[in-house]
């Protein structure tokens, strides 16, 4: 069976690698370079320089672990970004390796569905070349929205992608949007030494998470002296020669040398040819597609950002995984009911399951667990004292229905709770197990137990 995938981000080269040890004969059209969005403009690049603040703000405070170091510490941005990019390209020849390993071949080119047999590609070397295939799996990802109001430079209006690849550190920056993305960079551009101001429409930041994680979040960005307009509406942007200038609702004016436009993603499903070949798309372009990752096209697949379901690379390595079993005849479906998300602020966020909020517009009547960082004798150990872990449980039937945690590794201590939640277990299952001590997962024990209010390390309430 022959599979062609056009795009090689985190659906499409898992796709590829997933149907090739199935046996598959699998080409993959790629217009940019292997591993997508996440690999060289999203997840991968931006953890990199995560890392490089987290050592930084550390560095800033050896005194607090007993380290004495003469001098001042400063961030040298240029071998900040060469780390970066090197990063960035032993991971890109670590996926072209895989791909020579089960025989995959990688055209470089744009691809264009003529029909759900033929593929053209236009070639980066200005040639063409007619594909032809049994199946076909559609993996072309997002890129950031952009809207008139903020037009991309590049250089003092930027995407996502351009303050990946800022030159020089600004002494202050406005960006558009308190998001999972802008509070990321809001994080790192702020440890970097830039005065950061964001603006954002909604109530408050990353309405993505559950209330109390978002609050405890923002007292950490006004700790850091991060400033942050909720239910601010931007009326204009004016570039002039002393920065940017940012117009808000009531007459305010903001001004900063630079401008990051944080606003969400475009789904990249214009310009492949879905309407010659009869494909179906829903609002903002997104790719329909059942839980079979099948469109409504037998033989045309979809997966990841293009669908518009749940856009994180994790889901789309996902889906890829479950439409290139189904391209090669092996029946699977996708659940979402479970999907751990880690959000990289300074510190972390990491969610799974229902919000509080959530689950009262379901109308399930729950109960809640907390724990505080604070209480942990690991976290004073490494200085990581600011955080909590909350369990949302049915009351009902007392299994865990969320967890949501803000704290150091927080994205990693997630998957307890993701696995609780799969497995269907209840808060007291998850409490009788034996936690390591000493350890930040001791935490997820007894944010457990405060469900009952039965927490060994919680003052009396």
């Amino acid at each position: 069976m022959r599979l062609t995938i056009i795009g090689a981000g985190p659906g499409g080269y898992v796709a590829a690698l997933k149907a090739a040890q199935l046996g598959a004969q699998v080409t993959v059209i790629e217009n940019s370079e292997v591993g997508g969005t996440c690999l060289n403009r999203g997840c991968i690049p931006t953890k990199s320089l995560v890392a490089t603040t987290d050592i930084l703000h550390k560095a800033k405070h050896l005194e607090d672990y007993g380290i004495e170091l003469s001098g001042r510490v400063l961030p040298n941005l240029a071998k900040i970004m060469e780390r970066k990019n090197k990063i960035v390209a032993t991971q890109v020849r670590g996926i072209r390796a895989l791909f020579k390993s089960w025989g995959i071949t990688l055209i470089e080119g744009r691809g264009m569905l003529l029909s759900p047999e033929k593929i053209e590609v236009q070639k980066k070397d200005g040639s063409t070349e007619i594909i032809g295939t049994d199946k076909i799996i559609i993996a072309t990802g997002s890129r950031p929205a952009q809207i008139p109001l903020f037009p991309f430079d590049g250089d003092h209006i930027l995407s996502s992608d351009d303050a990946l690849e800022i030159r020089s550190i600004p002494k202050s920056m406005i960006i558009i949007g308190a998001g999972v993305i802008g509070c990321e960079f809001a994080c790192i551009f702020n440890e970097l030494g830039a005065e950061v101001t964001m603006v954002e429409i909604m109530p408050r930041a990353i309405m993505s998470e559950d209330p109390e994680i978002s609050e405890a979040l923002e007292r950490e960005l006004k700790k850091k002296k991060i400033k942050l307009l909720p239910n601010t509406k931007v009326e204009r942007v004016e570039g002039r020669h002393d920065g940017i200038h940012v117009f808000i609702e009531g007459g305010k004016e903001l001004i900063g040398e630079k401008l990051l436009v944080s606003i969400g993603r475009t789904l990249n499903s214009e310009g492949i040819g879905l309407e010659a070949v009869g494909v179906r798309k829903g609002p903002r372009g997104r790719i329909l597609v059942n839980e079979l990752m099948e469109t409504n096209i037998a033989g045309i697949y979809a997966v990841g950002d293009v669908t518009g379901k749940i856009l994180l690379a994790h889901v789309a390595s996902k889906e890829g995984l479950v439409a290139a079993q189904n391209a090669c005849g092996i029946p699977k479906s996708i659940d979402y009911a479970v999907v751990p998300a880690g959000i990289f602020t300074s510190p972390e966020i990491g969610s799974v399951g229902l919000r509080e909020n959530q689950a009262a517009e379901r109308g399930i009547s729950i109960k809640t667990g907390h724990f505080q960082f604070r209480a942990l004798g690991k976290a004073h150990a490494m200085g990581e004292i600011t955080g909590m872990i909350k369990i949302v449980a049915d009351a009902a039937t007392d299994k865990v229905l969320g967890v949501h945690i803000i704290g150091a590794h927080a994205s990693d201590l997630v998957h307890e709770g993701a696995l609780a939640i799969k497995a269907g277990l209840t808060v007291r299952e998850v409490a009788d197990m034996i936690h390591a001590h000493p350890t930040l997962a001791e935490g997820f024990m007894e944010a457990a137990e405060d469900v009952h209010g039965e927490a060994i390390h919680a003052l009396r309430k």
